[in-house]
């Protein structure tokens, strides 16, 4: 996250380019990073000193402020659907976000007032799969049962292209890191990449042989990880569609899957109750996570890549250490299955969303419930986190949806 948002700071200067600064703490030695970075960057020169200061100060003070206790309290509850929520997503900078319905649309909001914007309608059923092309956010893709995916333009609501090849529905998808490819998903057994700009497909990553449930891309927009319902996770080539490891091992249906930041580790969640941490250049298993007596039902790693959670239909969630594969924290509370969880982006939170009708916030070190978000009717299905990770916003199957200011 720092390092993305060093990046924003410095486009003019740099274009895209990443300077990790991921173990950045309030104890940093600031002087000597920033001459790191000078010597390193051959596009910032000595000149440049005052202002790299004065933008990695602001990241500590970012991170300082981070560790403080905080409580989130109800913003407002946006009546967002007729018809039950089935995702919901941020753009980068959190000022907008997008849900997705069983009514076939995809509505755009306004975080800060939660205004609707936007009804992006055209599908000709349930719109499952939504994301915006972060960092950019000037486009969002809808896929749906209709086994069809749609680009549109977020500022407009104009629609850009219909992606048509699925013969089944599509339950998920990603824009690259670029915002020049989507990945799309299906339960026809195929992952397909499109070209944005003209809607043609570039290729299908054929070899699964059952349901594709959750794909990602790594940081570098080079590889796609697949997981499928025939238990195994694919790691993909993104230039040509080949197929680049084959990680089997689990003994059920994939649920979820996920790159570490640096493209180097993946994990995959499965019904067998496992979560395996997987190398993804060898197709190597470093780890089998066990503990929970339920399907994982969600997996994600914390910004660094140094610890992971998992989520399980026992409703608990779990955080380990990804080097060592140790169980470093045990959240216990909900009283039903945990389906999403994730990482606030300074990886000191937790968020669960449970079908107990509540979401809870947890702190990562000790383990301890900070918070229960109540007040949803029904399940929550989605809970996110902004970049900034002072806004979640809560989507539930009571149609609404939910915005929680710290």
């Amino acid at each position: 996250m720092f390092a993305r948002q060093l990046q924003d700071s410095l486009q003019s200067l740099m274009l895209q380019k990443d300077i990790p600064l991921l173990t950045l703490a309030p104890n940093t030695d600031v002087d000597a990073l920033v001459s790191q970075i000078i010597r390193t960057e051959p596009l910032i020169s000595e000149n440049r000193r005052p202002q790299l200061l004065k933008l990695v100060y602001k990241l500590i003070d970012k991170i300082d402020t981070s560790e403080l206790p905080q409580n989130f309290y109800l913003f407002k509850i946006l009546r967002a659907h007729i018809l039950p929520l089935t995702n919901c997503a941020f753009n980068k900078s959190g000022d907008r976000f997008i849900t997705g319905s069983y009514d076939r649309t995809c509505k755009v909001w306004n975080t800060l007032t939660g205004e609707e914007l936007l009804t992006l309608e055209g599908h000709k059923n349930v719109v499952y799969a939504i994301a915006f092309n972060n960092p950019f956010g000037d486009k969002v893709v809808t896929g749906s049962f209709d086994k069809t995916a749609k680009i549109w333009d977020s500022s407009t609501g104009e629609l850009l292209q219909t992606l048509r090849g699925h013969t089944t529905e599509i339950v998920c998808l990603s824009f690259d890191p670029t915002g020049t490819v989507v990945a799309t998903g299906s339960m026809d057994s195929t992952a397909k990449l499109w070209d944005v700009a003209h809607g043609t497909e570039m290729c299908t990553l054929l070899g699964h042989t059952a349901e594709i449930v959750s794909l990602n891309f790594n940081t570098a927009g080079t590889m796609i990880i697949t997981g499928s319902f025939d238990h195994s996770t694919k790691v993909w080539d993104c230039s040509t569609g080949a197929c680049l490891q084959t990680l089997a091992g689990h003994r059920g249906e994939i649920s979820s899957t996920q790159f570490d930041f640096t493209g180097e580790l993946c994990i995959s969640g499965s019904i067998d109750r496992t979560c395996k941490v997987w190398n993804v250049r060898s197709g190597e298993c470093l780890h089998t996570l066990r503990g929970h007596n339920d399907e994982i039902l969600d997996v994600a790693f914390n910004t660094a890549g140094t610890r992971l959670v998992t989520a399980s239909a026992d409703g608990t969630a779990r955080v380990y250490n990804t080097t060592t594969g140790a169980c470093q924290a045990i959240l216990i509370g909900h009283e039903g299955e945990i389906s999403k969880v994730s990482f606030n982006p300074q990886g000191n939170k937790i968020i669960t969303a449970s079908s107990d009708r509540t979401c809870r916030v947890w702190d990562v070190e000790s383990g301890d419930c900070m918070q229960v978000l109540e007040g949803h009717t029904d399940e929550i299905f989605s809970a996110a986190f902004n970049y900034e990770g002072d806004t979640i916003i809560t989507g539930s199957k009571d149609n609404t949806c939910r915005i929680w200011k710290c």
